[in-house]
This record gives C-alpha cells, structure tokens and sequence, in this order.
C-alpha cells in the first residue's frame, strides 16, 4: 500500500545512520547537499574553533530533532534528482520549467492530431494499403 501522507521528494534532511559515525547527523546534511561526508565533517571540526562548544550543541539538538532515515533511497535517474534538488531550491522556476515542458508536448500533441485527422494522412494511409 502507498503511503500518500508522505511527500515523494526524495530529498529531505535527515540523520543518516547508515554511513554516518555518531548520531548520523553530518551524513545526513552531506546527503542533502550532495557533498561527500568527509568535507562535511572537516567543516564541522573547523567551526568547533569558530564557535566553540555551541557547534556540539547544535549537534545535539539536530540528533534529536531530525528524523532518522528509515530506508536507502531507491536511486534515481539524473534527470530526477536534478529536478528534486531544483524542486526543493527554487520552486518557481522549476514550476515554470514544468508549465513549459506541458505546453510544448500540449502543442506537439495538437500537431499530431491536425496530421492524423487531415484527408491527406487517410489518402497516404489507403495508397499503403494498396501496395501491400
């Protein structure tokens, strides 16, 4: 049965325990952005220095308030993932893509009937009947 109070988009934030070390936390985050988990930790070392013990802090507070993946994603194609990200990125313009890409095939569409539905494809389609 599908689950249809959960959004399709794949991409969320959450702790990843599978590959993370502690809680999951910063695979969690490199999962989100797309970035290997290495550079996320190195900036998570590097901002204990900045801000001192409130980095950890915060560390706590996102494993307790970020929901633990449940399950390994199926993967995607790149066209998918791509529109995911710019789905969770800017809405608008992937919106804007999406009423592009409808109207284009709208168009496409309406061609193929004014072709199908012409005397000239029905007299084309009977001389092909002829020959065979």
């Amino acid at each position: 049965m599908t689950d249809f109070s959960h959004s399709p988009n794949p991409h969320r934030l959450y702790r990843n325990r599978s590959t993370g070390a502690w809680c999951g936390v910063c695979a969690g985050v490199a999962d989100y952005f797309n970035i290997d988990v290495v550079i996320i930790r190195i900036c998570f070392v590097l901002s204990f220095f900045l801000f001192g013990p409130f980095i950890f802090l915060a560390y706590f507070i996102a494993c307790i308030a970020l929901p633990v993946r449940g399950q390994k994603p199926a993967k995607m194609k790149p066209e998918e993932d791509q529109f995911w990200r710019g789905m969770e990125r800017r809405p608008d313009v992937t919106f804007s893509n999406l009423r592009y890409q409808f109207r284009d095939l709208e168009d496409r569409l309406a061609d193929l009937e004014r072709t199908v539905t012409s005397k000239e494809w029905k007299l084309r389609r009977q001389f092909r009947d002829l020959e065979t």
